[in-house]
């Protein structure tokens, strides 16, 4: 913290490194959290968005281009897609051969990520539902398993589960 309030001294633009000391120092993260998971919602569904933090002494409000917000994620966009690319590897499985895809958590809602989904897998075969729900759900169903070795068991190299 000291070394992000000398910052203050230095920056250019002063007030928001204040406005960043105060949001660190009263604990406003997670209202922070809350504001920009709002907007991701908004632009979702729309491809402007107004984002808006007053909290405490920070006041902050922009309008926001879904083309702008699919640039930012575009390193998790990429990342996500990598991963996919490893399970199918792993797995063994080409695109073609995986009849249903189903899309969970909020970010399966973001038009981004949806995209990247339908492109590899095609429209009729990606779903979503409960996507809010789902995971915990899944991990709940997990949890009754008697024996849950089989989720923690390291992959190998050549892509399967280690049998040892």
């Amino acid at each position: 913290m000291a070394e992000i309030r000398r910052l203050v001294r230095d920056a250019l633009e002063p007030d928001r490194i204040k406005a960043l000391v105060e949001i660190i120092e009263n604990n406003h993260g997670y209202r922070l959290y809350q504001a920009v998971s709002r907007l991701k919602e908004d632009l979702s569904a729309a491809n402007l968005a107004r984002f808006t933090f007053d909290v405490g002494n920070v006041r902050f409000a922009c309008d926001v281009d879904r083309d702008d917000f699919e640039t930012w994620i575009a390193p998790e966009l990429a990342a996500m897609d990598a991963a996919v690319s490893t399970a199918l590897g792993r797995a063994r499985l080409p695109a073609d051969e995986i009849d249903r895809v189903f899309l969970t958590g909020g970010s399966s809602f973001t038009p981004a990520v949806r995209r990247l989904f339908t492109a590899r897998f095609g429209e009729a075969r990606v779903e979503g539902g409960a996507e809010l729900v789902s995971i915990a759900s899944g991990l709940a169903l997990i949890g009754a398993e008697a024996d849950l070795d089989i989720w923690t068991r390291p992959w190998t190299a050549a892509g399967g589960i280690d049998a040892a």
